[in-house]
Formats: structure tokens, sequence, C-alpha cells
């Protein structure tokens, strides 16, 4: 399993519900509400095989309320 970690920006007023979605679909591992540029930080696992920007665009981007998003990819440390 690959680990990224989905920074995103909701529309003003419409953060609530993306989380709220984002609960749903019960396949994340973390969820955060931050402060500064970012509403949300998303710790989600990608499934061995799977194509990480496919997944995220399929599983994240569809969310209706999410303005922008910055992922920021894992690698193993040692």
């Amino acid at each position: 399993m690959n680990t990224v970690f989905i920074q995103i920006r909701c529309k003003p007023g419409s953060t609530y519900q993306v989380a709220d979605e984002i609960a749903l679909r019960e396949n994340y591992a973390e969820l955060h509400s931050t402060s500064g540029d970012w509403d949300l930080l998303l710790k989600l696992y990608i499934p061995e095989g799977e194509d990480t920007g496919r997944f995220i665009n399929d599983y994240i981007l569809d969310i209706e309320g999410i303005e922008r998003t910055h992922t920021i990819l894992t690698f193993k440390a040692f």
C-alpha cells in the first residue's frame, strides 16, 4: 500500500459537507480539519497496484465543494 496525504481547499461554507462525504466513503485512514491555506488534511492508503492519480481522481475529486487539492506522495524512508 502507498500512503498519500491530500490537502483540500473547500469552497466557502462547504468544508463540513466535504468532510461528511469523505467520511461516508470509509476507505480513508485519517481526516483532519486544519488552519491556514487548506481546510482539510486527508491521509489515504492507495491499494497496491492502483494508479495513484486515477484513484485520487475517482475517490476524491468528484466531491462537490472541493475547490483545489495538493497531494503529497510518501516514500519508504529507510
